[in-house]
């Protein structure tokens, strides 16, 4: 299994914007499809973006559209979450997650598909 290791965490106002870098080491990225999860307490994990091995294929919660983009960097074995517009009911604990993959394009949006997990970063957004 792939080891990740999840920064850029941290407190920032509404309408402010976070990067979140996910890296991976014992194994390169390259060979996963990968996802961001995140969860806010009380709250069940939820997807929130996914990128597939081939990275030509990625999706969004709807909450999220239009204002988070995933993106990985194979040569630097790692993979980002560029947050902006944030908002309050962004707060939550970002995790990110690897799965081998079936196909080159294939998008895993289930928590049990993943089987490597980092140990998440804070996110809190004030109002």
């Amino acid at each position: 299994q792939v080891t990740l290791v999840e920064s850029g965490g941290g407190l920032v106002p509404a309408g402010g914007s976070l990067r979140l870098s996910c890296a991976a080491s014992g194994r390169t990225v390259s060979n996963y499809a990968l996802g961001w999860f995140r969860q806010a307490p009380g709250k069940e994990r939820e997807i929130v973006a996914a990128i597939s091995w081939s990275g030509t294929n990625t999706d969004y919660a709807d909450s999220v559209k239009g204002r988070f983009t995933i993106s990985r960097d194979n040569a630097k074995n790692t993979v980002y979450l560029q947050m902006n517009s944030l908002k309050p009911e962004d707060t939550a604990v970002y995790y990110c997650a690897a799965v081998t993959p079936y196909y080159t394009t294939t998008l895993y949006y289930r928590r049990q598909d993943y089987d490597s997990w980092g140990q998440g970063t804070q996110v809190t957004v004030s109002s």
